[in-house]
């Protein structure tokens, strides 16, 4: 399994949309796809999972996927979550 540590940026205003936007980026990807904050873990193509962690401007998160995918997914989710922390 592959992990990618980030900082996530978004305004307050625009966060559901940043949400939505994480869950298709995910979604277009083979790989089993998750994200944690604070040692909890959600499928990041599930909107209530995502949604459940509580995302805000400035969280750091781990990216973690698995598959043959994986590492492009890691890639286009990290770039376009903010900069990366590994």
């Amino acid at each position: 399994m592959l992990r990618e540590n980030v900082i996530f940026h978004c305004k307050e205003e625009t966060l559901m949309k940043a949400v939505a936007m994480l869950i298709q980026i995910s979604s277009g990807f083979n790989a089993s796809i998750y994200i944690a904050k604070d040692g909890r873990r959600a499928n990041a193509k599930s909107l209530l999972g995502v949604l459940s962690l509580g995302i805000s401007d400035g969280d750091h998160l781990e990216i973690s996927a698995d598959g043959d995918d994986g590492s492009s997914a890691l890639y286009e989710l990290a770039s376009y979550m903010g900069p990366s922390l590994s």
